[in-house]
């Protein structure tokens, strides 16, 4: 790991191979360890691999605002540290909240993305008003942005709500009690929620975006219990580049480790080397 300066803050970051660059972008509550399988497999292949701990996570600045998680200071981030890396284009894979900011970098900065892979999370502005079945998989967010609140009720019983939140999720648990008990961590990654999803915005209008230009795919587990096939499957009309989309039977939302091998595969056929 690497402590890298951009965008105001540090950051940690894992950076392995040589060759064609990908950025790799957790979400919660992972960090940049989430990605290992997919590391291993495209350095293997001749890739350079760029995987940061995104703000507030792992090793990387904790900034104290609930507005400073905003998805596009996020941007910022990603781009300050190609930047710092010398990486003027990249492809960019994000999962969770990280593939909500691979759509954002796609969008907003497309001039730095080659080939976007996006994990579980549909584009923004894909679909209108939640559905109810969005609603009822996605609770846990509106606990999410009551600050206080929300991190007693996840530590109480030994962190019984987030064990059942992350049921299945193919890592040591105990490794992510292990990174949430320092110092202002559970805070930091729950305020990627307060930022971005507040309650009072969860039947508001997405703001319009451009459409995403860079070839895209996007990979949906069937199992998944925190989040819709439908959000994933209407961002094709977010994309005016060729759209991919590959839907993994019976896989849950933790793609990366529990269908790594799949999804390796697909990432080393979509992934071009230049």
């Amino acid at each position: 790991m690497a402590r890298i300066e951009a965008n105001g803050l540090g950051f940690e970051v894992s950076e392995e191979g040589a060759g064609t660059p990908v950025v790799f972008l957790h979400g919660f509550p992972d960090t940049s360890a989430l990605w290992r399988h997919q590391v291993a497999a495209l350095t293997g292949a001749g890739f350079r691999t760029i995987a940061p701990d995104m703000r507030g996570r792992g090793r990387s600045d904790r900034p104290p605002e609930v507005a400073d998680y905003a998805l596009t200071k996020m941007v910022a981030d990603v781009t300050g540290i190609m930047d710092a890396l010398g990486v003027q284009r990249a492809h960019v894979v994000g999962h969770d909240w990280g593939a909500a900011v691979a759509w954002l970098v796609a969008m907003l900065a497309p001039t730095r993305v080659d080939h976007l892979v996006v994990i579980s999370v549909g584009a923004p502005g894909a679909t209108g008003p939640p559905t109810l079945e969005a609603l009822q998989k996605g609770w846990y967010r509106i606990l999410f942005d009551i600050p206080g609140v929300a991190e007693e009720v996840i530590q109480r019983d030994d962190w019984y709500l987030m064990r059942v939140l992350l049921e299945g999720s193919g890592e040591n648990f105990e490794t992510y009690i292990a990174n949430f008990s320092e110092p202002g961590a559970l805070t930091a990654g729950l305020n990627w929620y307060r930022a971005n999803v507040p309650v009072q915005r969860l039947l508001g209008p997405a703001p319009p975006l451009p459409p995403v230009a860079a070839p895209t795919m996007g990979v949906f587990g069937t199992a998944d219990v925190a989040l819709t096939e439908d959000a994933m499957v209407k961002s094709a009309s977010k994309v005016s580049g060729p759209w991919r989309y590959e839907r993994l039977e019976g896989i849950g939302h933790f793609i990366p480790l529990d269908a790594a091998d799949q999804l390796n595969k697909l990432l080393l056929d979509f992934l071009p080397r230049r």
